[in-house]
């Protein structure tokens, strides 16, 4: 039994895995294709990155978030620098996990974190544009931009916080019925091994 809470931790890098390329798929495929005004689409992998660091913590969030953000630098349409998007939602997902500890996800907390850390990266990705020369990333496009990111990011916010919540519990709960399955309960393991009084 030494090796559960690797095989804990492997099945919850795989789920955080599937979460990720789940919304990376809907991102490029629903997400980027939305009429919405001002030409600005929600980032679902963003969103799923903090959740997912509020749910498993620092680390979680850190390396999440630099492998979501690196498959968004790759995925078309990568029309900035190549390191941008690894970069911020590694940042973002690291200090959401550090938060994690303060979070009950019973409340309604999470939801606001989330919205937190979308408008956190948000800026950071607006920041490192400036910083890298990037000419979208000029302070009046930025100023009219930001905020309907940030608005969209917070309406979609409680959908995959709900999203991410489900499938760890779900996740969750599949990892006790398993170790409960093959736990012996203490009486019956004190009558199998000769201490239980009259047997």
């Amino acid at each position: 039994m030494l090796n559960a809470p690797e095989a804990s931790q492997t099945g919850r890098s795989v789920m955080a895995a599937i979460v990720i390329v789940v919304t990376l798929i809907l991102q490029v495929s629903v997400a980027n294709r939305l009429p919405l005004p001002g030409g600005v689409q929600p980032d679902l992998v963003l969103l799923a990155v903090v959740a997912l660091a509020l749910v498993s913590g620092s680390m979680t969030g850190m390396v999440t978030g630099f492998l979501a953000g690196l498959a968004a630098d790759i995925i078309p349409p990568s029309d900035h620098t190549l390191g941008r998007y690894a970069l911020v939602y590694c940042l973002i997902g690291y200090l959401c996990g550090i938060a994690s500890a303060e979070m009950d996800r019973q409340s309604v907390v999470p939801f606001f974190a989330v919205a937190a850390g979308a408008l956190a990266g948000t800026v950071l990705y607006a920041v490192t544009g400036m910083i890298l020369g990037d000419p979208r990333a000029e302070w009046s496009t930025v100023a009219r931009m930001v905020p309907l990111q940030v608005v969209y990011d917070v309406i979609a916010s409680p959908f995959m916080v709900w999203a991410v919540l489900r499938v760890t519990r779900r996740y969750e709960r599949g990892e006790r019925s398993r170790g409960d399955r093959f736990s012996v309960p203490a009486a019956r393991y004190r009558a199998m091994s000769g201490r239980g009084g009259n047997l």
